[in-house]
């Protein structure tokens, strides 16, 4: 996806912003160990010698008794904790964990994280991991990092020299193209009382539109429309968003549809840490996706890379045979159906910008080197202090090629209540990839069609 050339030439972007600041394409000796030492994606190929095994092609083969219908059966069904981390060891594994995992351990007695054996699952389609080791020596980042240019689609840079570089990873990665859901969202009490906000969602990119024309909209990197289904006093409402590649240079376009008041309006507080769709302020705009949007109002650093414990292979959160009920709990996720595995992880530190505004001071990611997902976020209020953890549940999709997340939940420390997004266990239809839609169904005028009630 390049860069709009349309809004250089205007002027939108001067001069100014480009002197020195273009990274990222690395040489073709660097890029070369796409596909050797690395795989296509970036991450190191090789184990650790113990308990991170070599990377060998990912899971794309259906376990037995998939029926192909996005009912994703577990195929590690007969797998059992190695261990489990809790408040009598967590001192012993603390190097391998978040402060913010750390401090969930030690402020309830039921958080307990169990440690599986890895399986380095991920895997994407061959089209996107070339396309990935195309951009490795094209891709740049460009108008102070907040753009990239002479990238088509896929990973933009699978051999990072910077923290930037990791989170634009992170917001392009391929989440199948085109894609509509069906999820609960929940925000419960620190009693654990919640009722579900259920979300139809449609996200497609920009070259998966049926209409798509190169150099047409050619800063939006997808369309994203976000309808809710229940309770009945918020169904009918939608948001729309056309996301912009550059957010500085063009800000992202959002609409939303009231139903009751039968009115589209423009939407510009759905950015940064404006409030997130029917979330209670339990989570900003900016938190959808464990993180989305413009990265301008931060520095990132690069702190390096490191082995730690993430969710992942987390396919009992998906078992058809759980209610709500039995996930949802007072202060987090019922953690006896988390699966976590020791994973390397890229770590980057975002501390906000003098002069610039956030409620998140500080944002620690962690993002898993396989898939370019954020894997677990920290988060610090104004006063430096930790105040909420981010960890999104990773699944790999099998029969698309698709790694994304069984549930995001996100945790406040301070009030004892927490979010959790993408439940789909008592959903119809949860995920059906390959959608067809054109550029007028992301029009505001076609907000009113999808928002009725």
């Amino acid at each position: 996806m390049k860069l709009n050339k349309k809004l250089l030439a205007t002027g939108v972007l001067t001069a100014s912003l480009f002197a020195g600041q273009a990274w990222g394409a690395v040489s073709a000796q660097e890029a070369a160990k796409l596909g050797d030492t690395l795989t296509p994606m970036g991450a190191e190929k090789a184990g650790n010698g113990g308990d991170i095994p070599a990377w060998d092609g990912g899971l794309s083969e259906p376990p037995a008794g998939y029926k192909g219908d996005g009912i994703y059966v577990n195929p590690f069904a007969g797998e059992q904790p190695k261990f489990v981390i809790d408040r009598s060891n967590v001192d012993q594994h603390a190097d391998k964990l978040s402060p913010g995992q750390v401090e969930m351990i030690r402020k309830y007695d039921n958080y307990r994280i169990p440690v599986y054996p890895t399986h380095r699952t991920a895997t994407y389609p061959k089209k996107i991991m070339d396309e990935t080791v195309a951009n490795a020596t094209k891709a740049e980042l460009v108008s102070g990092g907040n753009g990239i240019d002479n990238y088509q689609d896929a990973t933009p840079f699978p051999i990072p020299q910077n923290g930037l570089e990791v989170i634009w990873n992170h917001i392009t990665r391929y989440r199948g193209g085109s894609v509509q859901r069906n999820v609960g969202q929940v925000t419960p009490t620190a009693g654990g009382d919640f009722s579900v906000v259920k979300f139809q969602e449609e996200l497609v990119w920009n070259s998966y539109l049926t209409d798509y024309e190169p150099g047409k909209d050619d800063n939006v990197l997808f369309y994203f429309k976000q309808s809710i289904t229940a309770p009945a006093r918020l169904a009918g409402n939608v948001l729309l968003v056309h996301e912009t590649l550059d957010q500085v240079a063009e800000p992202r376009r959002a609409w939303l549809y009231n139903a009751g008041q039968r009115r589209v309006r423009r939407a510009p507080q759905v950015a940064y840490d404006g409030p997130g769709t029917a979330a209670d302020g339990m989570r900003t705009s900016d938190n959808l996706d464990m993180y989305n949007g413009a990265p301008d109002r931060y520095n990132w650093e690069l702190i390096g890379k490191k082995e730690m414990y993430i969710p992942y292979n987390s396919y009992k959160l998906l078992d058809r045979g759980l209610s709500y009920d039995e996930i949802i709990q007072p202060g987090h996720i019922n953690q006896d159906l988390a699966r976590y595995e020791l994973h390397r992880v890229w770590h980057v530190r975002a501390t906000l910008k003098e002069g610039e505004r956030h409620v998140y001071a500080q944002r620690d990611f962690y993002i898993d080197e396989d898939t370019w997902q954020a894997s677990v976020i920290d988060h610090y209020d104004g006063r430096g202090e930790l105040w909420r953890v981010g960890e999104a549940h990773a699944v790999q999709m099998y029969d698309q090629d698709v790694p994304w997340y069984a549930i995001e939940a996100l945790y406040d420390l301070l009030s004892g209540r927490y979010l959790a997004l993408g439940l789909t266990n008592e959903e119809n239809t949860p995920y059906s990839f390959g959608v067809e839609r054109q550029s007028r169904d992301f029009t505001p005028a076609a907000l009113r069609r999808a928002g009725t009630r």
